[in-house]
């Protein structure tokens, strides 16, 4: 039988990327005394790797696809396909910002302030490579943790870190001078599987589920019965991915209303819905909208 070997990102990613593909149809059962977690697909086989690593393992064939973040291909600088962008809501996981840091006394102010200096981060391939495109010279050493203190420290004279809002750097007493990179996870192949028919199908049977779970992400199904005469007032203020669905109910003057809505207006929406005439509605959640 064939067999797609995914690669499912352990880490701060790991419990949404579940939960997506939770949402998309497949049920992923990680242990935590195995990192090879169990999935309701025959077709498919999952390891579960650091985020960081995954991109490196696509590249050399030892997995056909994975779910990592632009950051990790980037710094690895692997070849890889990418296949889709999976972007998330803000409300479950904001994109990363890899910035450059500096106490709130520094007098480093902008980039050009950086020549000469030395600066620690995780992404290091990519930091270097940040700088040197700009002619600034700067030392970038790898730090393996609790970068923040580094730079409180006085050991190096700015860090490169990831975050999401700034809020925990600002809370340190740290400042942002620039911000690198702006990350999202993504979809990534193996050039060879992507070569390989049964295996592209796969993979994109994979990204459409996906993105059809994403895009049910915060949305959610209203159904309610609206008498003929309230109808117009009603389909005025409904605001829907598309015209709503209206279907006559059996030998009455009512009918049936059907939309998909962002689920942050529903709770301003129903009394509004009620006030025109609406009746009988229903709110259902969704796993996938397409």
């Amino acid at each position: 039988m064939n067999k797609l070997k995914f690669g499912i990102p352990k880490g701060s990613l790991e419990k949404i990327t579940l939960d997506l593909f939770q949402k998309a149809g497949w049920v992923i059962k990680v242990s935590t005394r195995n990192y090879f977690p169990s999935v309701d697909d025959p077709q498919l086989s999952c390891a579960l790797i650091r985020a960081q690593e995954l991109a490196h393992y696509v590249e050399e064939g030892a997995l056909d696809a994975a779910i990592t973040g632009k950051d990790w291909i980037l710094e690895s600088g692997s070849d890889v396909v990418e296949v889709q962008e999976l972007i998330y809501s803000k409300e479950s996981l904001r994109p990363a910002r890899w910035v450059l840091v500096v106490t709130e006394d520094s007098p480093i102010r902008e980039l050009e302030d950086m020549e000469g200096k030395k600066v620690a981060t995780e992404l290091v391939s990519f930091t270097k490579r940040y700088f040197a495109e700009r002619g600034i010279k700067v030392k970038v050493e790898f730090s393996w943790g609790t970068t923040e203190a580094k730079v409180v420290e006085g050991l190096v004279d700015a860090i490169v870190d990831v975050t999401e809002t700034g809020s925990t750097i600002r809370a340190h007493g740290l400042r942002i001078v620039h911000e690198l990179m702006e990350s999202t996870p993504r979809l990534i192949a193996n050039k060879k599987s992507w070569q390989d028919p049964w295996k592209k199908e796969k993979i994109l049977q994979v990204a459409t589920l996906l993105k059809a779970a994403l895009g049910a992400d915060r949305m959610v199904g209203l159904k309610m019965n609206v008498p003929q005469k309230c109808l117009e007032d009603v389909v005025a203020i409904l605001p829907c991915l598309n015209a709503p669905t209206i279907a006559s109910l059996y030998q009455t003057d009512w009918y049936s209303v059907e939309v998909v809505v962002k689920e942050e207006v529903v709770r301003e929406l129903i009394p509004q819905l009620l006030k025109r005439g609406a009746e009988g509605i229903i709110e259902y959640s969704l796993n996938k909208v397409i």
